[in-house]
């Protein structure tokens, strides 16, 4: 993965996020302490942002940090399959250890296709 790569998945990454939240740039700016046309040259992939203002970011969208490496392919729309695939993380993310664990085996029957298949 190419340096400028990393840059642009990171910062579409940002962009969504701030959209879902239905927040400006300039909006997050201020929440963020930054000015807005900063946060238009990361959503581009223009800035080489620090690790410090990236936690920064995260928390005006209120979000975990991990969340803004987890990329997004550059095409906004998203499958109504990845929609769901989305909630159900969110939701296994809320739940005990035991269900994740329960979910886990449920899915590994449903993509066996059959197979007997227990292994952990």
């Amino acid at each position: 993965m190419q340096d400028k790569e990393v840059l642009k998945l990171v910062g579409a990454r940002i962009r969504v996020l701030r959209k879902e939240k239905g927040l400006s740039q300039e909006a997050l700016g201020e929440k963020g302490g930054f000015h807005f046309s900063y946060i238009g040259q990361i959503e581009r992939g223009e800035k080489n942002v620090s690790l410090l203002n990236v936690a920064k970011i995260a928390k005006a969208l209120d979000v975990n940090l991990i969340q803004l490496f987890s990329y997004v392919s550059e095409d906004p729309k998203m499958m109504e399959s990845d929609l769901e695939i989305i909630e159900i993380i969110t939701m296994l993310r809320k739940s005990s250890p035991e269900k994740v664990r329960l979910a886990r085996n449920v899915m590994r029957e449903l993509t066996s296709g059959g197979e007997q298949n227990h292994s952990r």
